[in-house]
């Protein structure tokens, strides 16, 4: 156990994580020859074309300090906020991080919310200087940021650089002499904690584990904690690039369990692996459970598909637990499910893996928060969904979710960013130099209007350089009415939404004229409404295609021409009652696109 070191690398998105994390399997000869690429456990392709991590990935690494041979196990953990969840769980099966800092755009404010997660958890934190071979890197400016934060000595801040591979042998060393080995005791029955699972259709459902006390043999009878189930270990091993089966897996180790398990409920992220003869007593404390942010209903094409995307959805579960759903139905859109997730860019990626990894096409309605509802009877609800809204003449008063957002930047920014926040309803709190000309704005700002395309915004006033985190905080209560669309008098559901009163009559306007240019023309007059309870607050009409059916009458009386367009009026009027019209998914995702 002397000889084991468990650790991850924790930093703000694109600080050159990964590429670090290649060169220290290079350089640990564990990954050689035709194996090495970029992006080394970057496995999906989604990863390594949109270069994020996304998935955190563990590797076992052997190095020899000393004429000793080490093994270290190292989680590598996205970078964005809304994978935050992910990066929670690895920190739990560490005891020590590697915390990145681009040299060249210095600590940014997922760098700090990573890190305040790993000090909650006591890790020993090695603070790395990345990217000091650029030409605009500014090494002693951020030194002094990372003094600063952690509060360490210059001489304990390593330079490095993932491309060329300077200081990789340093924090090789650094690894082993500063963090220490696991704390756990080998004879103590065994207690394993579950950080992760992925579903293989040969071999069932593979659970990721740290050893905290005893060991894992092949061939065990092992039970899980939570559901009480009980498995033969038919293969334990470490992870490698690839798995590598072993006999036992030992206290400290980290390590992952195949035991034919066929359903993904009866596997947890953050449950307890123990022995059937010798259980442990307690079980080890999981993750907390995951809130999601933002709400959305998935639903299949074909409504035939709807089993096919609840097996997808649970099976993708496995592997990332921050998914949450459950089914609801639509008028428009049948039968599908409500699922929460933690931000928008989290919801892309799970409509991406549906539609790659389980071959589901699905359509996405416009993503909301959740609210409460308070009625005049004194109940309160809970509401995901605009169409679960009591009626408005039950209501007393609806609050609304409220965060408090952290905003890192260069002060040349802060008017605009500051007015962008304003008209986000956000309210100002504090605003701190955090060293020469970076800042630190935090404010209250209401979630529903962080939805929708706030990161997008602050990234393009900021040219890429402000960087935001949050938290949730508390709810507030809110003006906010139901608006509806109206399709020909018909209100679409999977449109409506819960808006702020002052917000609504510009936002019912531009919502009517951007689906006048995506709804395709039809035999007849459409009209598209917003409408706020029986008010139409916006109105757009898409004109019928028409067939000139006077081009045959050339000259003669004009009761004629007149008698053939009375003739295609009817008909019309006729097709109108009995049309449907076919909203396309440009649409939906349209309203998200608003600017």
């Amino acid at each position: 156990m002397n000889r084991i070191r468990n650790f991850c690398i924790i930093a703000h998105i694109d600080h050159g994580k990964s590429t670090l994390a290649d060169r220290l399997l290079e350089y640990t000869r564990t990954v050689e020859g035709k194996e090495m690429q970029a992006q080394v456990l970057d496995n999906m392709d989604l990863e390594r074309e949109r270069g994020i991590t996304i998935k955190s990935h563990a590797i076992q690494m052997k190095y020899i300090y000393k004429d000793e041979e080490y093994i270290l196990n190292l989680i590598d953990t996205p970078g964005h906020v809304d994978f935050s969840y992910e990066v929670s769980r690895s920190i739990a099966a560490c005891e020590g991080a590697l915390l990145i800092v681009d040299a060249a755009q210095g600590i940014q404010a997922q760098t700090i919310s990573n890190l305040y997660m790993a000090i909650e958890n006591d890790l020993e934190i090695i603070p790395i200087l990345n990217k000091i071979d650029l030409p605009s890197a500014m090494p002693d400016e951020v030194e002094d940021q990372i003094i600063e934060l952690l509060g360490c000595k210059r001489d304990e801040i390593i330079r490095a650089s993932g491309k060329t591979g300077e200081g990789v042998y340093t924090i090789l060393d650094a690894i082993i002499e500063r963090i220490h080995a696991p704390k756990g005791d080998p004879e103590a029955p065994l207690q394993a904690l579950i950080f992760d699972s992925v579903f293989n259709s040969f071999r069932g459902i593979i659970a990721y584990f740290k050893v905290v006390n005893g060991s894992i043999k092949k061939g065990d009878l092992v039970k899980f904690f939570a559901t009480g189930k009980e498995y033969n270990a038919d293969e334990v091993g470490v992870l490698k690039l690839t798995m590598s089966p072993q006999k036992e897996v030992t206290c400290g180790d980290v390590g992952y369990i195949i035991s034919g398990i066929k359903t993904s409920k009866e596997v947890k992220v953050g449950d307890t692996i123990t022995h059937v003869k010798n259980p442990c007593k307690t079980a080890i404390d999981g993750f907390e459970e995951v809130k999601p942010m933002v709400f959305a209903g998935v639903y299949p094409i074909e409504s035939e598909d709807f089993e096919d995307l609840r097996a997808s959805l649970e099976k993708l579960q496995l592997n990332d637990a921050s998914l949450t759903f459950q089914p609801e139905s639509s008028v428009a859109l049948g039968f599908g499910f409500r699922c929460g997730f933690l931000g928008l860019l989290h919801m892309e990626i799970i409509q991406e893996r549906l539609d790659r990894e389980f071959n589901m096409d699905v359509i996405t309605t416009v993503p909301n928060v959740s609210y409460l509802v308070h009625d005049k009877k004194g109940n309160v609800k809970e509401v995901h969904n605009p169409s679960g809204l009591p009626e408005p003449t039950l209501v007393d008063f609806i609050e609304e979710p409220y965060i408090r957002a952290s905003v890192i930047t260069n002060t040349a920014y802060i008017g605009s960013i500051m007015s962008l926040c304003l008209g986000k309803r956000g309210i100002l709190l504090k605003q701190e130099y955090i060293s020469g000309d970076r800042i630190e704005i935090t404010y209250d700002m209401p979630l529903g209007e962080i939805v929708i395309d706030f990161y997008d915004k602050l990234k393009s006033i900021s040219k890429g350089y402000a960087s935001f985190d949050y938290h949730m905080n508390d709810y507030r209560e809110a003006k906010l009415v139901k608006m509806d669309i109206l399709l020909n008098g018909e209100p679409v559901d999977a449109l409506s939404t819960l808006t702020h009163v002052d917000n609504a009559v510009n936002f019912g306007r531009r919502m009517c004229e951007k689906l006048k240019e995506l709804i395709p023309r039809q035999q007849f007059d459409i009209a598209i409404q917003a409408a706020i309870g029986a008010k139409i607050i916006a109105r757009e009409t898409i004109k019928a295609v028409r067939k000139d059916v006077t081009a045959k009458c050339y000259g003669g009386d004009i009761s004629r021409k007149r008698k053939l367009l009375e003739k295609q009026k009817e008909g019309k009027k006729r097709m109108k009652q009995v049309g449907n019209v076919e909203v396309p998914q440009k649409a939906f995702l349209a309203v998200l696109k608003l600017d």
